[in-house]
């Protein structure tokens, strides 16, 4: 997903004209490069493989450039240094689309027609419905006293009580249990984390079908992703923040349950990390955004190296916390 956030950073800056000196997958000492013939750019492969970045002529004011060379960032547009910062976040919204695009398409998706039992086929964890007990087979008889005959009832009574408990009456092994749930809001609907039993009447999405709700995956996870934030920052705490190793364990456990879930949880990390980095913090490609919004209004660029100081301190608090959450993940705490 990095790769391709770089990917589009690099592809818009050589539309632009810009010269990009390096494309590095990883940090630290150089293990691998190649520089085409003829090219400005250097392709290489680090030895700490955590992220990636594209360095541009022009963008660091402390480089030894020629002023007249057209090449440098500074030197184009301010639409072409926009494109260029926003191309990053763009590809990974670009290449969610894709996969869940092929997802539905040539993987056959429940269809959530009447003929759907309101069965519980799989419970996330973590999630509401987990945390309630509920397990893989547990029938819904009633969502807060409304009678569920078909598992888009359950999903249409859910979808409007985010952060309300609600009484839930279930059936397992002939026995009726009543388990208070509170959805969780993601965007403006609400869930509580588990998926339809559906076994038959599976249908594979047209490509109209398919493109659409692919278009709309990413906007709704994107204010879930967006909403969760300023709920972590409300209420001060880091649970549910993972690092590199976090992640690499969330893709191992995805991968055993089938190649679907392993690529549609890419697709998903992809949306999360496009979200990341458009949010107003320095060295993110939002800040940049917010010093080019600036340049947009008053007519005149900040101060490059100011630009670049406070860039440099978003980089080292956002290192620090990627080493606090790193560590966190290895050794628990």
């Amino acid at each position: 997903m990095v790769i391709v956030h770089e990917s589009g950073h690099y592809l818009a800056a050589r539309a632009f004209g810009m010269r990009v000196l390096r494309y590095s997958i990883g940090f630290g000492p150089t293990l691998f490069k190649w520089q085409p013939k003829g090219s400005d750019t250097i392709f290489q492969v680090a030895a700490i493989p955590f992220l990636a970045y594209v360095q541009i002529a022009g963008m660091n004011p402390y480089e030894e450039n020629d002023p007249d060379d057209e090449g440098l960032f500074n030197k184009k547009s301010v639409l072409g240094r926009i494109v260029t910062i926003a191309a990053g976040p763009v590809a990974n919204y670009i290449l969610a689309v894709l996969i869940f695009f092929g997802l539905l398409v040539s993987y056959n998706m429940p269809d959530q027609s009447p003929s759907v039992p309101p069965q519980a086929g799989t419970v996330l964890e973590p999630s509401p419905a987990h945390e309630s007990g509920l397990l893989p087979g547990d029938v819904f008889i009633s969502v807060a006293g409304q009678p569920v005959g078909t598992f888009d009832d359950v999903v249409a009574a859910t979808r409007n009580r985010g952060g309300v408990a609600t009484d839930y009456v279930i059936e397992r092994a002939g026995e009726r249990m009543k388990p208070t749930i509170t959805p969780r809001a993601e965007g403006d609907t609400a869930r509580i984390g588990v998926g339809s039993a559906a076994t038959e009447g599976l249908r594979g999405a047209s490509p109209a079908e398919a493109l659409e709700e692919a278009m709309l995956i990413p906007w709704e996870r994107t204010k879930g992703t967006l909403i969760g934030m300023a709920t972590m920052f409300q209420d001060r705490s880091t649970e549910g923040v993972g690092g590199p190793v976090a992640i690499a364990g969330m893709l191992a456990e995805a991968a055993d349950k089938g190649w679907q879930h392993f690529v549609g949880l890419i697709g998903l990390i992809s949306i999360a990390l496009g979200v990341f980095n458009l949010l107003p913090f320095p060295a993110l490609d939002g800040g940049r955004l917010v010093f080019l919004g600036f340049e947009v209004i008053t007519r005149r660029k900040p101060n490059e190296r100011f630009e670049t100081a406070v860039h440099v301190i978003g980089i080292l608090f956002l290192l620090s916390v990627m080493v606090l959450v790193t560590y966190r993940d290895i050794f628990g705490g």
